[in-house]
Parts: C-alpha cells; structure tokens; sequence
C-alpha cells in the first residue's frame, strides 16, 4: 500500500493530510472528522477501507497536525467549506465520495450543497444535520439519565460553573451513556493519545461550551430542507444509544431520496470503534456499491 502524506496551504494556514492507496484505481473517500476542533485521531482505523478505494485523511485548520493559528475568524463554517474545497483542488480530485461523521457530517452536507459536482457519494455517520434538533435530542437524553445527574448539569450551567469536577463526573455519565460505551479499561490506547489533538477554542466557539446548548455560531443550522435534493447514493448510519438519535437518523434519511439507513445494535456515537468489523462491513459494502 502506498501512504503519502503532506500540507496543503488553505485559507488561514497548512492543513495536513495522508492518503492511503492500495491501487485500486476508484475515485478517493475522504474522511471528515468530529469536532469542530477534533481531528482524524479517532478515526485512523478507516484507512483499511482503502482495499476498495483510496482513503484520504485530514486535519482541519487548528486541530491535529494542521496550523493552529490565533484567529478566531476562521473558525466558521463557510471557511470549513473552502478549506475542504482547496485541499480537493489542490489534490487535483475530480470524482471523490464523503464519509464525514458528527459535525463531519455537517460538513459534508455544507460542501454538497455549495460544491456538488465531482461528489459520488455521502456517508453521514452519527449524523448532526440540525443544531436545533440536535439539542432537543439531548434533552430527552439527559431525560433517561439519574436525576442526581441532570440537576448536577442544570445548576453547573445555570452559575457558570462548567469546569467544575461535579460538573465533569455528571457529563462523564452523559458520555458513557450516549457516546463511547466500552469501559475505561477497554478504550484503545490511540483514542486516549487523540485528546493532545483537539482544539477546545475552536468548539466553543462554533458549538458552545455545552454539549447540550449550542450557543456557538452553528446554533441555527439546518439543512433539513434541502435533503430532498441529494441526487447521490447517500448512507445514513447512527448507534443504538446514540447522541444522534436513532430517531433523527432515520428521519433525515426519510427526507433523503434513495437513501439508506443503518444503526449499530451495540454502539453509541463511535460505532467505528465501539463495533469496528461490523462498522467497517457496512461502510465497506457502500462504497463498492
């Protein structure tokens, strides 16, 4: 297999990227990380799927390998857009399909609807395609959890006491439920390494210091309205216990002319770890499609 990795100039500084090509001569997959401000970290396991087509991995702006320059202009969806844009150009793709997951999927949606020519196809994985809706799914979440729990996240947001540890014990019963559900014990080594690699600046400011309010500059997003024009094979996918609802999930494919749908039975918001081969089958069967 060839690995070739390098730096893309973008709009605000280098972005880093690694491409992975078994030969297979068949248009590129590139993958959109979480975040806003995580990285590729989580999601380096995908670089197998390059047996049926080359995969293409990516650091935005500010996080991972890439720049981390001071401008908090920058950090805005419509740069995402052109970032995304650039890197493509300057990889000279013409024919290209997406896997973006979480606000990865935001992403994709954003790109397709400004640049659709050259897209082959989406995969929305743990999709977050409306802030608003995103956030009423969070409440009925929080909802299922003790109540111990949701008054302690309550009344840490109500008095701006966020990084306080109470604060972080209650969020990490949240996040045990909803979004990495193997034990601490089990969690692979890489995913611990990953956490050097976020940004926190850049996900407060376009998602907010809560998980569960957005209040950053992606508070009014939503693409649902135009689902319905997607000409492309499109694949919805979300876990069973998943911060992307099942609910929403099916919902955004329903309004997603021919698409498909899938939940992973034993996994939350990271299904590619939580479920690896039968995540990979899945992603895998799509693309050869």
């Amino acid at each position: 297999m060839l690995i070739k990795e390098g730096f893309v100039d973008v709009t605000g500084g280098n972005v880093w990227y690694q491409i992975h090509d078994n030969h297979t001569n068949n248009a590129p997959v590139i993958i959109l990380h979480g975040g806003p401000g995580s990285s590729h970290w989580s999601l380096q396991n995908l670089n197998v799927l390059s047996t049926i087509r080359p995969v293409i991995l990516y650091d935005q702006l500010g996080c991972g390998k890439s720049d981390r320059p001071n401008d908090p202009s920058l950090w805005k969806i419509d740069r995402f857009v052109e970032e995304l844009k650039q890197l493509i150009d300057a990889l000279g793709l013409n024919e290209f399909h997406l896997l973006g997951h979480s606000w990865g999927t935001t992403l994709a949606a954003a790109f397709y609807f400004t640049y659709p020519e050259g897209v082959k196809s989406i995969i929305f994985s743990s999709p977050c395609l409306s802030a608003p809706l995103w956030a009423e799914d969070q409440k009925r979440n929080l909802s299922k959890l003790p109540q111990s729990v949701q008054n302690t996240i309550k009344e840490c947001e109500e008095n701006g006491t966020t990084d306080s540890e109470e604060y972080k014990a209650a969020t990490k019963v949240f996040n045990d439920h909803f979004v990495f559900r193997m034990p601490d014990e089990d969690k692979p080594e890489f995913l611990k390494e990953g956490a050097k690699y976020k940004n926190s600046e850049i996900y407060n400011i376009m998602w907010g210091s809560s998980e569960f309010h957005v209040a950053g500059n992606l508070k009014n997003f939503d693409c649902t309205q135009q689902l319905k024009s997607i000409q492309i094979p499109t694949l919805y996918t979300c876990g069973r216990f998943d911060e992307a609802t099942p609910e929403s999930t099916e919902y955004f494919s329903n309004l997603t002319p021919n698409s498909k749908y899938h939940v992973f039975e034993q996994s939350a918001h990271m299904p590619y770890i939580e479920e690896t081969e039968t995540y990979l089958q899945v992603i895998g069967d799509f693309l050869k499609e």
